[in-house]
């Protein structure tokens, strides 16, 4: 039943965050960025929120500079709008999965075409 739990709150911690990021934080560097997951540990004390950035390596630095500077505010907001015992602190870490299956689809897509060619 804790894993039921577990994956019910990381959902809407994923939804409110989103939200918050969406509406709330008023930061110009945040731009492009997507909350693709949230993961608790075990003691639902800390959350770690992945978050997808589109944009090249410096707009990537620059917004989670913002994410990192923002989490204080995200935390309280969190616990303003969901009703848990424990607020978990709010850890962003960057999701390159989208780069990496793109990289991966392009390289295929290399190999496929070089077949054809020989």
């Amino acid at each position: 039943m804790h894993k039921i739990r577990k994956a019910r709150v990381e959902s809407v911690l994923k939804r409110e965050i989103a939200t918050l990021i969406l509406q709330e934080i008023k930061d110009p560097r945040l731009a492009f960025t997507t909350v693709t997951g949230v993961s608790l540990t075990s003691d639902l004390k800390t959350a770690h929120v992945y978050v997808s950035i589109m944009g090249d390596d410096e707009a990537k630095k620059r917004s989670m500079e913002a994410l990192q500077a923002a989490s204080g505010f995200t935390r309280k907001q969190v616990g303003d709008n969901v009703r848990m015992q424990y607020t978990p602190k709010i850890v962003f870490t960057l999701d390159n999965a989208l780069e990496d299956r793109a990289r991966i689809d392009r390289l295929l897509k290399e190999i496929e075409d070089s077949k054809k060619n020989e």
